[in-house]
């Protein structure tokens, strides 16, 4: 259907994947897997805005300016907000430094145009809202860029991936269409590593030197129910201990947010929850979103080694699931 003016779109969803497909049958387009905030831009005249996927505004002034040039009446935009290291390469830490006070190079990369000049183009094609995506925005520059799309063997893409250490791919189906709020398939992302964002339920007494906290507790939604998936210790300095703390007493509740405590018995790597220890716990309305980089689940369906990154702000903690694991080629 045809919109005479761009407005917020809710972005199609890549399903996580354990594992690199292998069917000779399906033909995909690879792209890079960005780690940073996904982000809608819409366009109308000379104005930009920048919109979560959970339709919050996004403030990043510093990407309007190459967004508001592009020669069009209206658009919608897909795409990624990062950060870049000294490599050229993103991370979401890196992203995080910039709400502490830090300057990291911000690029918005764009890999989708659902809407062109007041016409839907979201039962088009990905080749066809690729193409248009690409005339019109040309060239890339220093805070606009295409997101690359290769049409190889996802396998050989992945080896690639792996070998430059950055974090995964998105596989797009050949002729598929752009399904808004959809996880239907089509879209398949495959990590490097274990990362994905958990709900903030808690957290524990600080302990020896370390203060304000000691660790937060974390889970993920199965249905309604939380659940309780561990610990987190690491990854936080001491500015970040402080600015956490302070955010956490404003949401202090009486109440234990996860449905599976106190657990059966003392679990394996420290991530136990039992009964005492429970009762030294701080309890938290479950609103905040935390991004956490682990190195497996365990049989117990816990963490192991999990280390903080830093708070989504481009996610409702309902949304966040389970998912699948690292890929295995």
């Amino acid at each position: 259907m045809a919109r005479e003016k761009a407005t917020f779109i809710p972005p199609m969803k890549a399903l996580g994947v354990a594992a690199v497909p292998h069917d000779p049958d399906a033909r995909w387009h690879c792209e890079i897997k960005f780690d940073g905030y996904r982000a809608l831009a819409l366009l109308n005249g000379k104005q930009a805005e920048l919109w979560s996927r959970n339709h919050k505004p996004l403030d990043y002034p510093e990407l309007l300016p190459a967004l508001a040039k592009l020669k069009c009446q209206s658009a919608v935009l897909d795409g990624e907000i990062v950060a870049l290291d000294d490599q050229g390469h993103t991370h979401f830490q890196t992203l995080q430094g910039r709400d502490l006070g830090e300057r990291p190079p911000i690029v918005f990369y764009v890999f989708d145009l659902l809407q062109l000049n007041g016409r839907s183009l979201l039962d088009e094609p990905i080749e066809t809202r690729q193409e248009r995506l690409q005339a019109l925005v040309g060239r890339d520059r220093a805070t606009l860029k295409l997101s690359p799309s290769f049409s190889v063997e996802p396998a050989v893409f992945f080896e690639t991936v792996r070998r430059q250490g950055l974090e995964g791919m998105v596989l797009k189906q050949h002729g598929s269409r752009y399904e808004p709020g959809q996880r239907s398939g089509t879209w398949l992302k495959v990590k490097r590593v274990n990362e994905q964002e958990f709900v903030i339920g808690g957290f524990t007494p600080p302990k020896h030197s370390r203060e304000h906290f000691g660790a937060i507790l974390v889970g993920y939604y199965e249905g309604r129910t939380l659940r309780y998936a561990g610990k987190v210790g690491s990854g936080f300095d001491r500015e970040l201990l402080a600015t956490l703390h302070a955010r956490f007493l404003r949401l202090k509740s009486a109440q234990c947010p996860f449905a599976n405590l106190p657990l059966p018995r003392q679990a394996r790597f420290g991530t136990g929850m039992t009964p005492a220890v429970m009762r030294t716990v701080t309890w938290l309305r479950p609103q905040l979103v935390a991004q956490i980089k682990f190195a497996e689940w365990t049989a117990e369906r816990l963490l192991r080694q999990p280390v903080f990154l830093g708070l989504r702000k481009d996610k409702a903690a309902t949304a966040v699931k389970r998912e699948a694991g690292a890929a295995l080629t």
